[in-house]
């Protein structure tokens, strides 16, 4: 399945928030949306991702003193991006390697979506239940 298949499904709607919001400002966005991660943008470009292990950094090293600082301190700048090609494996590749799990989508430089490890697995499973459901089919036919 491919990155473009998985938006089609899911939806594309990405949750933003501008680099100079204050993470305890993200936080009650995260919790509001029921997201395990926001995008960062600035200028209709990703800068960054705030995870929640981004904030438990902050919160591990500044106590609650790190909630005030802004999420450009506290985000992961280096963003690893996904295109709508790539197969479902690609991703999981990546997210394994990378220990991510949240992929932004980009189709022309343009921000389209946003793939998590659970919309993966979720893929994985239904490609498995598919294939199984396939082989008892050819075995029953005989």
């Amino acid at each position: 399945m491919l990155v473009a298949e998985i938006l089609k499904d899911k939806g594309n709607v990405v949750h933003t928030i501008p680099p100079g919001l204050s993470v305890g400002e993200a936080c009650a966005e995260l919790d509001r949306l029921r997201v395990g991660a926001l995008m960062v943008c600035q200028d209709d470009s990703v800068v960054g991702v705030l995870s929640e292990r981004d904030v438990v950094r902050v919160v591990a090293r500044h106590g609650a003193k790190g909630l005030a600082r802004p999420v450009s301190e506290v985000m992961t700048p280096d963003v690893v991006f996904a295109g709508s090609g790539e197969t479902v494996g690609d991703l999981m590749a990546r997210m394994t390697d990378r220990r991510i799990r949240h992929l932004p989508v980009l189709v022309d430089e343009r921000l389209v979506g946003v793939v998590s490890i659970g919309d993966v697995v979720k893929c994985q499973i239904a490609e498995a239940r598919h294939e199984a459901e396939s082989l008892r089919t050819y075995i029953a036919a005989g």
